[in-house]
């Protein structure tokens, strides 16, 4: 799930997510209240929940305190909820420095990259315009902390589409072979052929299917069964076009899958990463 300051969000991006987001101040009130928000775990059933969140100034308004934030909101009952925190390549001064911070100090349990948002792609350390991003990932890599990457398109004002591309990680994957990488939303609706690819060329890519519409997932991803121990539910909850947590567990829960691979998407591939 995000878990981002909302009232850090720009004025027209939040504007439009509460235009798209059913019940705001329930939304508002859960995302405040991190006792209030395990209650609500409780209530769907969910054991464990990661709080997503990343720097993104120019597009969404969040800036390094995000970081802070969701560490803080964690502290409730950091067994159970997994804050992923952000280095900005293009505003880190010491990459090596502020992502050992995350995971030492902040106590984060992964990391978020959103080129689309954050305006670069997942590969701009190769032409070396952005040789911070090199080193993020490489300190992720030494430390052994996953990350997460946006691939497929952003609706937000502002965002650039155009980098959700998820072929840029088939440089990330093979330059850091020990990283393990999310790709999250696989490339939807554009490229999931491109991220099932991926998905079976290189060991250290998973896939979370947060934001891919159950009813749609065996549409784009037919050979999911094949890809049964990569793949991580998400529910992308509170965000546009997602009715809740538990609606999309139901909702993912009634497709035609074997009860084997909803246990590895549910449970298992999950807790093999976050140990």
């Amino acid at each position: 799930m995000h878990l981002e300051p909302y009232r850090e969000i720009k004025p027209n991006v939040l504007e439009m997510l509460w235009r798209e987001i059913p019940d705001r101040d329930r939304a508002q009130r859960l995302t405040d209240d991190p006792r209030a928000f395990l209650d609500h775990l409780d209530a769907a059933k969910v054991d464990r929940a990661c709080l997503i969140n990343y720097v993104a100034p120019e597009v969404m308004g969040f800036t390094e305190a995000v970081n802070e934030f969701v560490a803080g909101f964690a502290k409730a009952d950091r067994k159970r909820l997994i804050p992923f925190g952000s280095v900005h390549p293009k505003r880190t001064k010491n990459p090596e420095r502020d992502v050992e911070r995350l995971a030492s100090k902040l106590e984060m349990g992964a990391m978020k990259i959103h080129p689309p948002h954050q305006l670069f792609a997942a590969n701009a350390y190769v032409d070396e315009r952005f040789p911070a991003l090199r080193r993020i990932y490489k300190t992720a890599e030494r430390i052994g902390m996953p990350v997460m990457v946006h691939t497929g398109t952003s609706i937000f004002p502002g965002a650039r589409s155009k980098y959700g591309d998820p072929m840029d990680l088939d440089d990330v994957a093979q330059d850091f072979p020990d990283l393990t990488i999310l790709m999250a939303h696989g490339g939807r609706p554009l490229w999931c052929d491109t991220a099932f690819y991926l998905l079976r060329r290189h060991p250290n890519v998973h896939l979370d299917i947060s934001s891919i519409p159950p009813k749609r997932l065996l549409e784009w991803f037919p050979r999911l069964e094949e890809i049964r121990d990569k793949v991580l539910f998400g529910s992308d909850w509170p965000a546009p076009g997602i009715p809740g947590i538990r609606e999309e567990i139901d909702a993912l829960g009634a497709l035609a899958l074997s009860s084997e691979t909803k246990e590895r998407i549910f449970r298992t591939n999950a807790a093999r990463i976050f140990q």
